[in-house]
Parts: C-alpha cells; sequence; structure tokens
C-alpha cells in the first residue's frame, strides 16, 4: 500500500495549486481519504476529509471556500485544489486514507506561498 502526493511548490498570495495523490495497493471507494497538513513548529492537522460511505466532505474552516478536494477512481488518484493561497497556508501537504482498522499516509509534498 502507498500514497505519493505530488503538485507542491512555491506560489504567491492569491495563487492557485492542485495537489494529487496516487494510491496504489487498494482503492480509494473503499477508505475514508483526506488532507493534512503539517505547518513549520505546527502540530499536523486535518484539511478535509471524504467519506465514501455516507458521501459527506468536511472542510476545516481555514479553508472552507477555497479548497477542494476530488478523486478520479479510475487513476486511483485523489486531488486537492487549492484556490487564493495565503502565506498562512505554507506546510507540508499529506494525503491520507482509512480503513479497516489501518491508516496511510503519503511522505508530504511542501507547499509554500510566499511573495
Amino acid at each position: 500500500v502507498q500514497l505519493v502526493e505530488s503538485g507542491g511548490g512555491l506560489v504567491q498570495p492569491g495563487g492557485s495549486l492542485k495537489l494529487s495523490c496516487s494510491a496504489s495497493g487498494f482503492t480509494f471507494d473503499d477508505y475514508a481519504i483526506g488532507w493534512f497538513r503539517q505547518a513549520p513548529g505546527m502540530e499536523r492537522e486535518g484539511v478535509v476529509c471524504f467519506s465514501s460511505g455516507s458521501g459527506d466532505t468536511y472542510y476545516s474552516d481555514s479553508v472552507k471556500g477555497r479548497f477542494t478536494i476530488s478523486t478520479d477512481n479510475a487513476k486511483n488518484t485523489m486531488y486537492l485544489q487549492m484556490n487564493n493561497l495565503k502565506p498562512e497556508d505554507t506546510a507540508v501537504y499529506y494525503c491520507n486514507a482509512q480503513g479497516f482498522g489501518m491508516t496511510y499516509w503519503g511522505k508530504g509534498t511542501l507547499v509554500t506561498v510566499s511573495s
């Protein structure tokens, strides 16, 4: 089982980035999936999670209206579209999948929002 993030980089405030998370060894349909982030010196925090069972999506208040999670089941890939980025969005972003008593993490991709 493996999760691999990509798409991070340097972006100016107000800009956009789209992160990708490719999964192998399992399919997203059977898991709760989401994105977390960890800023320097801070604890890891949840950004968004999606439950395929309930169909519900939960966004943290800090990203609501700016970030959107999506999936391409044919590619077994999830995405995080991030718009109107702010300096406080600077962090390492991790994708996550939970199910059947297991939790999987990617290694993370760095997003830096700076002028």
